[in-house]
């Protein structure tokens, strides 16, 4: 095979697994905002909206640690199957979910559906980021520019969803919008299935599972990083702000339950596709091809503490007033669109360094082990953000937030310069 047609099929191959994980986000974000939204209209508390997304996080724990291993075994394109084909199975179990069971027994059957998801998502997103390292192109800013693609638009698309999530459940209701997501979903992976091009790596039989734990120091406080990272996103994103936004907006009526839905879901939509487009503009941003490796490194130090002024502003604004008002309101959106777009520049960076700190051979495993600090964050700032806002409402989680992020920067100054130089 020519170098011509190997590229080709490359490109081939990163175009196929990008759209399965478009597809996959879309309706990650969708059921994510009618969970939220169907069961707080139920009459949830913030802390039980919490539990229902903790086996969520808690399943990618499992999964990331575990599925470097698998796609090292049985192949990438397996775990990209499977992981969709999981999705459906969740959307399908979630629609039997039955109105007339108690309150015990309704939290505990979404959280384990939702574990499936989580199991589902983890899957996919490590197949299609291990993808992009084997397939990326090696020249200067190659890898970050199409990571940095593949992590965007991932984005981009889950805030439309969390826009079509809301929607759904106000247009259609919950059963119908859940079975149409699955039926979609299906279609897509069959599509996958027999389209799908050369070009991704099959399994290795001597792959060992104690391999997946990493000992490359980079690797590992990057990792740190990532998991404070993502909890301080988590501890306002997953319960805080969308409680806080439905307590001011909705007056407990039919339309003002809707009109309080599509606003919550334009807001996460927006913040979503905001963060997912500076995240794929982060290479132009951090002027990646002009600069070297060491000084990339530098920047993920510097862009984290960065972000830490703005969560620690938003509280401060929120505490110092009396009580809820529409400036208020006002400047909690504008200045967590600017945390999102600050956020996504970091998370941006992390994303290129895992995969410029990972050795080819054991990619799978070591993003695997990434994401598996990932999900540990979103899962310590999904029970935060219950907690938090339960005790000291979207001004504690504010400050929680804050104090993530500070962990965040000491993790990523930790780096060291010298060894990702040599990469």
């Amino acid at each position: 095979m020519d170098q011509a047609e190997k590229k080709s099929q490359g490109v081939a191959a990163y175009i196929a697994v990008t759209a399965a994980y478009w597809a996959f986000m879309l309706t990650d974000g969708a059921l994510r905002m009618l969970v939220l939204l169907h069961f707080h209209s139920l009459g949830f508390s913030p802390v039980q909206l919490a539990y229902l997304f903790l086996l969520y996080e808690l399943a990618g724990i499992v999964t990331n640690l575990s599925a470097g291993w698998i796609a090292a075994r049985f192949g990438l394109t397996s775990t990209l199957y499977v992981g969709l084909g999981l999705q459906i199975v969740a959307l399908l179990a979630l629609a039997q979910l039955d109105p007339s069971w108690g309150l015990t027994a309704s939290v505990v059957f979404v959280m384990a559906v939702q574990g499936l998801s989580g199991v589902a998502k983890d899957l996919s997103k490590m197949s299609a980021k291990s993808a992009v390292k084997l397939l990326a192109p090696t020249g200067q800013g190659g890898l970050f520019k199409w990571v940095a693609a593949l992590t965007g638009s991932k984005n981009a698309v889950k805030g439309v969803g969390f826009l079509l999530g809301a929607g759904l459940l106000a247009l259609a209701g919950f059963v119908p919008a859940v079975l149409g997501m699955a039926a979609a979903l299906a279609v897509v992976l069959i599509a996958i299935i027999l389209r799908m091009p050369p070009g991704l790596p099959g399994g290795k039989k001597d792959a060992k599972f104690k391999d997946v734990l990493s000992k490359d120091r980079n690797i590992n406080w990057l990792s740190f990083a990532r998991v404070f990272l993502f909890g301080a996103r988590d501890v306002w994103f997953v319960v805080g702000i969308p409680v806080y936004f439905y307590a001011v907006l909705s007056d407990g009526s039919h339309e003002g339950n809707r009109l309080a839905f599509f606003t919550i879901g334009s807001f996460m939509a927006v913040w979503t596709i905001l963060y997912g487009a500076v995240q794929g503009a982060a290479p132009n941003l951090l002027r990646a091809k002009e600069r070297p490796e060491h000084e990339i490194v530098s920047a993920a130090r510097t862009w984290a503490a960065a972000l830490m002024i703005v969560p620690v502003t938003l509280a401060g604004l929120v505490w110092m007033s009396d009580e809820p008002a529409m400036w208020l309101t006002i400047c909690l959106i504008l200045g967590l669109l600017i945390f999102g777009a600050i956020f996504a520049v970091n998370s941006s960076l992390h994303s290129y360094l895992i995969l410029a700190f990972s050795k080819g051979e054991r990619v799978t495993m070591d993003v695997g082990f990434y994401y598996m600090a990932n999900a540990a964050g979103r899962l310590l700032g999904t029970l935060l953000s219950g907690l938090s806002y339960q005790i000291g409402g979207i001004v504690l989680c504010l400050f929680v937030a804050a104090f993530m992020l500070a962990m965040s920067a000491v993790g990523a100054s930790k780096l060291t310069l010298d060894q990702a130089a040599k990469r």
